[in-house]
């Protein structure tokens, strides 16, 4: 019998994976504030066109405005640790779902034990 097990992938903190990240953070950061750009232009816009209730929509754009500038925060967050990581460790990449074969006189516990995949630059270095 097959079942779905969750598997976690950890990335080995190299030079290269931090200037990755680096530059994955930033590219981020740019596009939330593009994103807080436009919205504040759609808003003023929408504003002039008098068709929706003024409170209302600014209600809704300030929202979304407001969720973005979080994830900027988030993301500032993360560049900031991101530079005190120190070279080797492990952070969590993501999880993804496997498949595990399972047959009668399995151990269980071992079977179903937290699988972890390590990665170091792009390359599958350890599955534990």
């Amino acid at each position: 019998m097959q079942l779905i097990q969750t598997v976690v992938v950890k990335q080995v903190v190299t030079e290269k994976s931090k200037e990755q990240l680096f530059k994955m953070f930033q590219g981020k950061l740019l596009e939330l504030k593009k994103e807080c750009d436009q919205l504040l232009f759609e808003h003023k816009r929408l504003e002039k066109t008098k068709n929706f209730s003024s409170e209302t929509l600014k209600q809704k754009f300030e929202k979304e405005i407001q969720m973005r500038k979080e994830k900027i925060k988030l993301f500032e967050f993360q560049i900031e640790q991101l530079h005190t990581l120190p070279l080797g460790s492990e952070i969590q990449e993501r999880e993804v779902q496997a498949l595990v074969e399972v047959n009668v006189g399995d151990h269980w516990y071992e079977k179903m034990g937290q699988l972890t995949i390590i990665i170091e630059d792009g390359i599958v270095k350890e599955i534990r």
